[in-house]
């Protein structure tokens, strides 16, 4: 199961953070990772990132949209994570 690191409220999105983005080389959000993050929250993102020295990507964050609530926003985060198969 995911384990939330942070939660913080910005603009549009509430980022559901589940790793330091710091511990990443390189970060994107791959469109791959769309359509499972669409089918759970309309308009939600995932941030992927890959540390130096691996060719494994894992969920750095996931952005849903900030009109959703924090709470739900979470419940939601871990299911977008779990769909994507970590």
């Amino acid at each position: 199961m995911a384990s939330i690191d942070k939660v913080e409220t910005e603009d549009e999105y509430t980022h559901v953070r589940f790793h330091d983005p710091d511990d990443y080389d390189t970060i994107r959000t791959p469109d791959w990772a769309e359509n499972a993050a669409q089918s759970v929250s309309q308009g939600a993102e995932v941030r992927t990132g890959k540390k130096e020295g691996s060719d494994d990507w894992e969920v750095q964050s996931v952005l849903i949209k900030k009109n959703v609530g924090e709470g739900k926003a979470q419940e939601q985060a871990k299911e977008i994570y779990d769909k994507i198969g970590e």
